[in-house]
């Protein structure tokens, strides 16, 4: 069968990679086209129509000064959808291009498969009823939304989280220190995101631990769509080393970690190093997003326990002062630290198992052949 692929962003390319592997397991045949990143580009032998790093603008600001960027983007793929005729049409995440990919999709005939739910639990919760109409199958990955789902009378399936596939399934490297010149002092992982608006707004403010813990040492996942150079302009002569490709290493060898909001701060528990979690984005966004969304917290690892499980400071409070208070407590206070590592306990139990690409592609394969 063919399969037409679409994830806009770092976190949906990894997903999208693993599950192309699991359908080419259940399906011999199995042919992809693909919209990713260098991941998903791998795993299908293919290069992407457009890549990831073409594709991510986060914040209501930001996607409307992109606005043609993006209007092109969904001219190329609905072209491009209706030339390659796919036996289904699979949607990873990034709800605002691809809910548009799915209504244009249903319209042509070509069934619609939606990856890890769009957040409208979060947010315009009213598009719930949309969904209904153009997606004929989704597949979540948080277990709440099920239920948030069913209230609303649409049948989904749970699969699990993926990223319990990707970090089971990696393979660590004992020499990580050693081939990155790091010595054998405490490791304070730093992780900006991916997206050069997040990076510019909050790395600056994370390199601040340098003055505080000179018996640390700083270490930054570098995003893939980034070069060394883009991470010098912030760190200047400081002896902070830069990652690449290398985050689940990384946050192995880290005694504590500074996170942006996103996918990275469930990695970050699931590998059990605590965290304080931070975001910033420009204050029309942030002023808008106070208004709409209807969550309490902005990580993933607080949302799925539905209790205050890691700190988060946003904004104002994600200044260098705030940051560094945290991560002192998470160092030196025990009590504090153990708190964090029970509160992973629970949401370990919440997630289950490994297997998420899996399920899902036995599932889609079955869905489509019917």
């Amino acid at each position: 069968m063919r399969y037409y692929i679409i994830a806009g962003e770092t976190s949906g390319d990894l997903h999208g990679a693993n599950l192309i592997k699991a359908l080419k397991r259940e399906d011999a045949q199995a042919e992809f086209r693909i919209v990713g990143g260098d991941q998903m580009q791998e795993a299908a032998a293919e290069r992407a129509l457009i890549h990831t790093s073409e594709m991510a603008f986060m914040g209501f600001v930001e996607v409307i000064k992109n606005l043609s960027t993006i209007t092109k983007n969904l001219k190329t793929v609905k072209a491009d959808l209706q030339a390659y005729r796919p036996d289904t049409v699979i949607l990873i995440d990034f709800p605002g291009f691809n809910l548009k990919i799915a209504d244009f999709a249903k319209k042509q005939g070509i069934k619609t498969c939606y990856y890890i739910s769009p957040k409208i639990w979060a947010w315009n919760q009213g598009r719930v009823h949309k969904i209904k109409k153009i997606v004929d199958h989704m597949f979540c990955i948080l277990p709440f939304e099920v239920d948030f789902y069913k209230k609303f009378n649409m049948k989904v399936d749970y699969v699990g989280n993926p990223l319990l596939d990707a970090i089971s399934s990696y393979t660590f490297n004992p020499d990580f220190k050693r081939l990155n010149n790091l010595n054998e002092e405490g490791i304070i992982a730093l992780l900006p995101g991916s997206r050069k608006m997040e990076i510019e707004k909050i790395l600056p403010d994370m390199i601040q631990l340098y003055y505080a813990f000179p018996k640390h040492q700083l270490v930054i996942a570098g995003a893939p769509n980034f070069d060394i150079s883009f991470y010098k302009q912030y760190i200047g002569d400081l002896d902070i080393k830069v990652v690449f490709n290398q985050t689940y290493d990384l946050l192995k060898n880290a005694e504590a970690a500074v996170v942006t909001s996103g996918t990275a701060t469930l990695e970050t528990a699931i590998l059990r190093v605590p965290q304080v979690v931070v975001y910033k984005a420009n204050a029309l966004s942030i002023w808008l997003a106070k208004k709409l969304i209807k969550v309490k917290f902005i990580s993933l690892v607080n949302l799925i326990n539905n209790y205050l499980s890691v700190i988060e400071l946003i904004q104002d409070d994600a200044n260098p002062d705030n940051i560094k208070e945290e991560i002192k407590m998470i160092i030196s206070d025990t009590v504090h630290r153990g708190s964090i590592l029970e509160n992973y306990d629970v949401l370990a139990e919440k997630l289950g198992e490994p297997g998420a690409s899996e399920r899902t592609a036995k599932l889609i394969v079955g869905y489509v052949a019917k």
